[in-house]
């Protein structure tokens, strides 16, 4: 049984584990913190990407505003990259370190289909955010930042809605279908490899690429 059967099987018992994922802490209101509807990261960050440009064009032209656009989405694909490979993927075997590479990431490989665990919770995604605008602000200054954490915001929306994107639907576009090849590799045959879900491309410069020579069958 491939990967593929896994993922479309009809009802199986292997389905029903991999989309219900258990209560994450005992406490249902952080429990409830921890499961987000996929629209939820479009509500929140689709106006600031909006506020962010605007704020841009008000102090630069528009190819000025374009190219911060450009660098920021750039500079959003290798912190998706190495994000995945050194925080996701940092494996504690034991303690508290343990529990929480579980909860933020282990629960995924564990439990990939659960709808409300695909996306990241606005009580990690919004301070992070913040962090990282406020990191921009202080390198770029108050011209730049503003377009770089545009184009950077805009990557992360493009990531959060591909990853959810690639577990419930079957694309029927060539590239569309080799995304998702790669990322449920990724989960089923080796998550040491394929860390770049919307950026596949970092995983050939760093060679981790999660692409097999296919099996005859």
């Amino acid at each position: 049984m491939g990967w593929s059967e896994d993922m479309t099987d009809g009802g199986g018992t292997r389905t029903d584990v991999l989309r219900a994922s258990p209560p994450m802490f005992e406490s249902r209101l952080l429990d409830a913190l921890s499961r987000v509807h996929p629209a939820v990261p479009v509500l929140i960050f689709l106006p600031a990407i909006a506020l962010m440009a605007a704020w841009s064009l008000s102090m630069l032209s528009v190819p000025a505003t374009a190219g911060l656009l450009i660098a920021g989405y750039a500079t959003w694909t290798l912190f998706e990259y190495w994000l995945h490979r050194l925080v996701f993927h940092f494996e504690p075997t034991d303690g508290i370190g343990a529990r929480l590479h579980w909860i933020i990431h282990g629960v995924h490989h564990d439990h990939p289909n659960d709808p409300m665990r695909l996306v990241m919770p606005p009580a990690v995604s919004v301070p992070l955010g913040a962090g990282v605008f406020g990191l921009m602000y202080l390198i770029a200054g108050h011209r730049y930042a503003p377009g770089l954490g545009a184009g950077f915001f805009a990557g992360y929306l493009v990531y959060d809605l591909m990853h959810y994107y690639l577990h419930h639907f079957a694309p029927h576009g060539r590239l569309g279908r080799m995304l998702r090849e790669r990322h449920m590799r990724h989960h089923f045959q080796d998550d040491t490899k394929g860390f770049g879900i919307s950026a596949p491309y970092w995983d050939s410069v760093f060679r981790t690429s999660a692409r097999a020579k296919r099996s005859s069958q």
